[in-house]
Protein backbone atom coordinates (compact mmCIF):
# COMPACT_ATOMS: atom_id res chain seq x y z
CA UNK A 1 0.00 0.00 0.00
CA UNK A 2 1.17 3.52 -0.63
CA UNK A 3 0.68 6.55 0.92
CA UNK A 4 0.54 9.97 -0.75
CA UNK A 5 4.01 12.05 -0.83
CA UNK A 6 4.29 15.53 -0.95
CA UNK A 7 4.55 15.65 -4.69
CA UNK A 8 0.91 14.82 -4.96
CA UNK A 9 -0.23 17.19 -2.66
CA UNK A 10 -3.33 15.69 -0.68
CA UNK A 11 -4.98 17.94 1.76
CA UNK A 12 -2.01 20.18 1.36
CA UNK A 13 -1.31 24.02 1.07
CA UNK A 14 -3.34 26.53 2.82
CA UNK A 15 -6.12 25.31 4.84
CA UNK A 16 -9.88 26.15 3.61
CA UNK A 17 -11.52 28.48 5.01
CA UNK A 18 -14.78 27.76 6.99
CA UNK A 19 -16.58 30.33 4.94
CA UNK A 20 -15.95 27.91 2.00
CA UNK A 21 -17.04 25.16 3.29
CA UNK A 22 -20.36 26.72 4.59
CA UNK A 23 -21.30 28.69 1.19
CA UNK A 24 -20.74 25.31 -0.59
CA UNK A 25 -23.26 23.53 1.76
CA UNK A 26 -26.05 26.55 0.56
CA UNK A 27 -25.94 25.92 -3.26
CA UNK A 28 -26.49 23.42 -5.38
CA UNK A 29 -24.39 20.29 -7.33
CA UNK A 30 -26.30 21.99 -10.41
CA UNK A 31 -24.73 25.36 -9.67
CA UNK A 32 -21.34 24.12 -8.81
CA UNK A 33 -21.08 22.29 -11.59
CA UNK A 34 -22.13 25.42 -14.15
CA UNK A 35 -19.56 27.95 -12.16
CA UNK A 36 -16.90 24.40 -12.67
CA UNK A 37 -18.01 24.54 -16.40
CA UNK A 38 -17.29 28.27 -16.67
CA UNK A 39 -13.88 27.64 -15.64
CA UNK A 40 -13.31 24.90 -18.23
CA UNK A 41 -14.06 20.99 -16.13
CA UNK A 42 -17.06 19.68 -18.14
CA UNK A 43 -15.92 16.56 -15.95
CA UNK A 44 -16.79 17.07 -12.21
CA UNK A 45 -20.05 15.26 -11.76
CA UNK A 46 -20.20 11.45 -10.87
CA UNK A 47 -22.85 10.57 -12.80
CA UNK A 48 -24.77 7.15 -11.89
CA UNK A 49 -24.27 7.43 -7.69
CA UNK A 50 -27.07 7.99 -5.71
CA UNK A 51 -27.61 8.77 -1.65
CA UNK A 52 -28.01 5.52 0.12
CA UNK A 53 -30.52 7.50 2.65
CA UNK A 54 -32.40 10.29 1.05
CA UNK A 55 -33.19 11.97 3.99
CA UNK A 56 -29.00 12.70 4.63
CA UNK A 57 -28.04 13.75 1.47
CA UNK A 58 -26.24 17.10 1.93
CA UNK A 59 -22.20 16.78 2.16
CA UNK A 60 -18.84 18.73 2.01
CA UNK A 61 -15.54 17.57 2.74
CA UNK A 62 -12.09 17.28 1.98
CA UNK A 63 -11.37 14.25 -0.40
CA UNK A 64 -9.97 11.06 1.37
CA UNK A 65 -9.44 8.98 -1.19
CA UNK A 66 -8.79 4.96 -1.77
CA UNK A 67 -8.01 2.99 -5.14
CA UNK A 68 -8.48 -0.60 -5.75
CA UNK A 69 -7.29 -2.77 -8.36
CA UNK A 70 -9.29 -6.36 -8.94
CA UNK A 71 -8.96 -8.99 -6.72
CA UNK A 72 -6.91 -11.66 -6.97
CA UNK A 73 -7.68 -15.45 -5.37
CA UNK A 74 -5.04 -16.37 -4.06
CA UNK A 75 -4.27 -12.92 -2.05
CA UNK A 76 -8.29 -12.12 -1.32
CA UNK A 77 -9.01 -14.36 0.90
CA UNK A 78 -11.31 -13.99 4.68
CA UNK A 79 -8.38 -14.39 6.58
CA UNK A 80 -6.97 -10.98 5.09
CA UNK A 81 -9.59 -9.40 7.66
CA UNK A 82 -7.54 -10.69 10.58
CA UNK A 83 -5.26 -8.11 10.13
CA UNK A 84 -6.36 -4.93 11.02
CA UNK A 85 -4.10 -2.79 8.68
CA UNK A 86 -5.79 -4.33 6.33
CA UNK A 87 -5.80 -1.00 3.58
CA UNK A 88 -9.74 -0.78 3.57
CA UNK A 89 -10.32 -1.24 7.27
CA UNK A 90 -7.19 1.20 7.66
CA UNK A 91 -8.70 3.75 4.97
CA UNK A 92 -11.79 4.02 7.37
CA UNK A 93 -9.22 4.31 11.00
CA UNK A 94 -7.52 7.56 8.65
CA UNK A 95 -10.51 9.53 7.32
CA UNK A 96 -9.93 12.48 9.66
CA UNK A 97 -13.39 14.27 10.79
CA UNK A 98 -14.59 16.63 8.06
CA UNK A 99 -13.45 14.27 5.31
CA UNK A 100 -15.35 12.84 2.64
CA UNK A 101 -13.99 8.94 2.23
CA UNK A 102 -13.92 8.71 -2.18
CA UNK A 103 -13.47 5.12 -3.42
CA UNK A 104 -12.41 4.02 -6.44
CA UNK A 105 -13.68 0.97 -7.19
CA UNK A 106 -13.63 0.94 -11.26
CA UNK A 107 -17.41 1.11 -11.57
CA UNK A 108 -17.57 -2.53 -10.32
CA UNK A 109 -20.79 -3.24 -8.56
CA UNK A 110 -20.71 -7.09 -8.44
CA UNK A 111 -19.34 -6.90 -4.82
CA UNK A 112 -19.58 -4.72 -2.36
CA UNK A 113 -16.71 -2.27 -1.91
CA UNK A 114 -17.94 -1.76 2.12
CA UNK A 115 -20.89 -2.37 4.08
CA UNK A 116 -22.43 -1.10 7.92
CA UNK A 117 -20.43 -1.72 10.19
CA UNK A 118 -17.41 0.40 8.57
CA UNK A 119 -19.77 3.00 7.55
CA UNK A 120 -21.05 3.34 11.19
CA UNK A 121 -17.15 3.30 12.11
CA UNK A 122 -16.66 6.75 10.13
CA UNK A 123 -19.53 7.99 11.35
CA UNK A 124 -18.47 7.74 14.92
CA UNK A 125 -14.68 9.34 13.96
CA UNK A 126 -16.46 12.62 12.36
CA UNK A 127 -16.52 12.08 8.62
CA UNK A 128 -18.65 14.19 6.17
CA UNK A 129 -19.39 11.18 4.32
CA UNK A 130 -18.75 8.16 1.92
CA UNK A 131 -18.57 7.96 -1.89
CA UNK A 132 -18.33 4.86 -3.96
CA UNK A 133 -18.21 4.16 -7.61
CA UNK A 134 -18.88 0.75 -6.33
CA UNK A 135 -21.47 -0.99 -4.40
CA UNK A 136 -22.54 -1.57 -0.45
CA UNK A 137 -23.95 -4.24 1.75
CA UNK A 138 -26.13 -3.81 4.31
CA UNK A 139 -28.00 -1.47 2.40
CA UNK A 140 -30.98 -1.42 4.62
CA UNK A 141 -29.30 -0.15 7.22
CA UNK A 142 -28.03 2.57 5.41
CA UNK A 143 -31.46 3.77 4.99
CA UNK A 144 -31.04 5.13 8.35
CA UNK A 145 -27.66 5.89 9.00
CA UNK A 146 -27.20 9.86 9.53
CA UNK A 147 -23.97 9.77 7.22
CA UNK A 148 -24.47 10.95 3.53
CA UNK A 149 -23.42 8.02 1.25
CA UNK A 150 -23.10 7.69 -2.60
CA UNK A 151 -22.82 4.48 -4.07
CA UNK A 152 -23.14 2.86 -7.62
CA UNK A 153 -25.23 -0.04 -6.48
CA UNK A 154 -26.47 -2.61 -3.39
CA UNK A 155 -24.50 -6.40 -3.36
CA UNK A 156 -24.70 -8.78 -0.38
CA UNK A 157 -21.39 -9.71 -1.65
CA UNK A 158 -18.39 -9.16 0.28
CA UNK A 159 -15.64 -6.55 -1.07
CA UNK A 160 -12.79 -9.54 -1.96
CA UNK A 161 -14.89 -11.18 -4.46
CA UNK A 162 -14.26 -8.44 -6.53
CA UNK A 163 -11.68 -5.49 -5.34
CA UNK A 164 -8.74 -5.32 -3.92
CA UNK A 165 -7.91 -2.54 -2.03
CA UNK A 166 -4.34 -1.00 -2.74
CA UNK A 167 -4.02 2.92 -2.80
CA UNK A 168 -4.76 5.55 0.37
CA UNK A 169 -4.54 9.39 -0.49
CA UNK A 170 -3.60 8.90 -4.55
CA UNK A 171 -5.60 10.59 -7.22
CA UNK A 172 -8.07 8.27 -8.24
CA UNK A 173 -10.73 8.31 -10.99
CA UNK A 174 -14.66 7.51 -9.26
CA UNK A 175 -17.50 7.11 -11.69
CA UNK A 176 -14.74 8.28 -14.18
CA UNK A 177 -14.37 11.63 -12.59
CA UNK A 178 -10.55 12.87 -11.04
CA UNK A 179 -10.74 12.98 -7.86
CA UNK A 180 -7.10 14.15 -6.12
CA UNK A 181 -6.60 13.98 -2.29
CA UNK A 182 -7.98 17.21 -1.03
CA UNK A 183 -9.93 18.04 -3.45
CA UNK A 184 -13.56 19.20 -2.05
CA UNK A 185 -16.45 17.37 -2.26
CA UNK A 186 -20.06 18.53 -2.32
CA UNK A 187 -23.42 16.75 -3.06
CA UNK A 188 -27.01 17.15 -2.22
CA UNK A 189 -30.04 15.05 -3.11
CA UNK A 190 -29.39 15.30 -6.83
CA UNK A 191 -25.34 13.59 -6.65
CA UNK A 192 -22.15 14.37 -5.89
CA UNK A 193 -19.51 16.75 -8.09
CA UNK A 194 -15.89 17.05 -7.44
CA UNK A 195 -14.21 20.67 -7.52
CA UNK A 196 -10.76 21.32 -7.43
CA UNK A 197 -8.95 22.50 -4.44
CA UNK A 198 -7.45 25.30 -5.65
CA UNK A 199 -10.86 26.86 -6.76
CA UNK A 200 -12.81 25.73 -3.87
CA UNK A 201 -13.21 29.50 -2.99
CA UNK A 202 -13.66 31.42 -5.90
CA UNK A 203 -16.15 28.65 -6.71
CA UNK A 204 -18.02 29.05 -3.36
CA UNK A 205 -18.40 33.02 -3.96
CA UNK A 206 -19.69 32.52 -7.37
CA UNK A 207 -22.03 29.85 -6.84
CA UNK A 208 -23.77 31.97 -3.86
CA UNK A 209 -24.43 35.32 -6.20
CA UNK A 210 -25.54 33.01 -8.89
CA UNK A 211 -28.10 31.23 -6.69
CA UNK A 212 -29.36 34.54 -5.41
CA UNK A 213 -29.50 35.50 -9.08
CA UNK A 214 -31.49 32.74 -10.12
CA UNK A 215 -33.48 32.81 -7.12
CA UNK A 216 -34.25 36.60 -8.46
CA UNK A 217 -35.12 35.61 -12.14
CA UNK A 218 -37.17 32.42 -10.45
CA UNK A 219 -39.79 35.09 -9.16
CA UNK A 220 -39.98 36.81 -12.17
CA UNK A 221 -40.80 33.60 -14.39
CA UNK A 222 -43.18 32.81 -11.71
CA UNK A 223 -44.59 36.10 -11.73
CA UNK A 224 -45.58 35.67 -15.85
CA UNK A 225 -42.28 37.32 -17.17
CA UNK A 226 -41.31 35.92 -20.73
CA UNK A 227 -37.76 33.82 -20.83
CA UNK A 228 -36.13 36.44 -23.37
CA UNK A 229 -34.69 39.41 -21.17
CA UNK A 230 -35.02 37.72 -18.11
CA UNK A 231 -33.66 34.17 -19.11
CA UNK A 232 -30.30 35.41 -19.31
CA UNK A 233 -30.94 38.28 -18.10
CA UNK A 234 -30.42 41.50 -20.10
CA UNK A 235 -29.72 44.83 -18.57
CA UNK A 236 -33.03 46.03 -17.34
CA UNK A 237 -33.49 42.46 -15.33
CA UNK A 238 -29.60 42.92 -13.53
CA UNK A 239 -30.71 46.77 -12.68
CA UNK A 240 -33.86 45.42 -11.29
CA UNK A 241 -32.03 42.82 -9.37
CA UNK A 242 -29.26 45.06 -8.38
CA UNK A 243 -31.69 47.45 -7.52
CA UNK A 244 -33.51 45.76 -4.48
Amino acid sequence: MTRQDDQVGSATGEAIAPEVFEALRRVSTATVTTQLFARGLRNAFMAGLRPLNPGCTRMVGEAFTLRHIPAREDLDVLAVFKDYDHPQRLAVESVGPGQVLVMDCRGQTRAASIGGILATRMLRRGAAGLVTDGAVRDSPYFTGLELPVFAAGVCATTNLARHHAVDMQVPIGCAEVPVYPGDVIVADAEGVVCVPRHLAAEVARDALEQERLEEFIQAEIEGGAPLRGVYPPDENTLRRYHSR
